[in-house]
């Protein structure tokens, strides 16, 4: 039954993240925002390649991290032979090291290493049929790591199911833009990575943000926001529970 899971769960997720072309289309009008031809970007939490997909067809380079078995095997297939992707078959965190990444089987977008994302997220009802039925140990890099094998990201997206602040606590020094994942049961650590942000940017002349909803590959605000009105905004799209993603840019770029 496990294996018929995972077969369904990598299925699912190439269905979602490369099956779908208007929403290609709308990614690469997004993400060209952020990304020109020899541009580097680290995809954190790489998943199926989606985005790994996207930034090449913009030009950039790409560095794509991701711990799961099951995408990495898709990760290699479709890419290793690309010399513009670098594969690191790693997790993310504050520091280096080993974790314990929690995997789910049928749905592989939610496997996260934060156990307090879980209790967090459980409670909600659109999670009432997920389940984490396995877990592997992988090893730990930190974006600092990262940035001092590949080199700084013009864009760094990081979407790693609730371990977002763990993955920017890694990081020493801005960069020229960013992503990292909403989800409305784990709203205050949405605030506490966008606290994280907002020091990283400090010396830099701070970030402005918008956000994006769900996967509609659209900014929700007309204009990029403090992060006052980004947390005004997030308070929007909290009562009725939709994700997303939060963008951050500096506002010197």
């Amino acid at each position: 039954m496990t294996m018929l899971a995972r077969a369904w769960g990598i299925t699912r997720s190439l269905a979602i993240y490369h099956g779908q072309p208007a929403k290609h289309r709308r990614a690469r009008e997004l993400y060209g925002q952020f990304l020109s031809p020899g541009d580097l970007g680290f995809d954190i939490g790489a998943h199926v390649g989606g985005r790994v997909r996207t930034w090449r067809r913009l030009g950039a380079r790409v560095v794509a991290v991701e711990p799961q078995p099951d995408c990495l095997r898709v990760l290699r297939l479709a890419f290793g032979r690309d010399a513009g992707v670098a594969i690191e078959p790693t997790a993310v965190g504050a520091r280096p090291g080993q974790a314990r990444l929690e995997l789910s089987s049928a749905t592989p977008t939610v496997s996260t290493m934060s156990s307090t994302w879980i209790d967090s997220v459980t409670a909600d009802p659109s999670f009432a049929g997920v389940r984490w039925d396995r877990s592997v140990e992988v090893p730990v890099v930190t974006l600092d790591d990262l940035v001092a094998r590949h080199g700084v990201p013009a864009f760094c997206k990081v979407d790693v199911e609730g371990f977002e602040v763990d993955v920017l606590a890694g990081l020493s020094r801005p960069v020229r833009a960013l992503s990292f994942e909403y989800l409305p049961p784990a709203h205050d650590a949405a605030l506490a990575a966008l606290d994280l942000v907002e020091r990283l940017g400090a010396g830099a002349g701070g970030y402005r943000y918008n956000y994006s909803p769900v996967e509609t590959m659209r900014f929700a605000a007309d204009e990029w926001l403090d992060a006052a009105g980004l947390v005004r905004l997030l308070e929007t799209y909290r009562p009725a529970g939709r994700s997303g993603d939060v963008y951050a840019r500096l506002a010197s770029a």
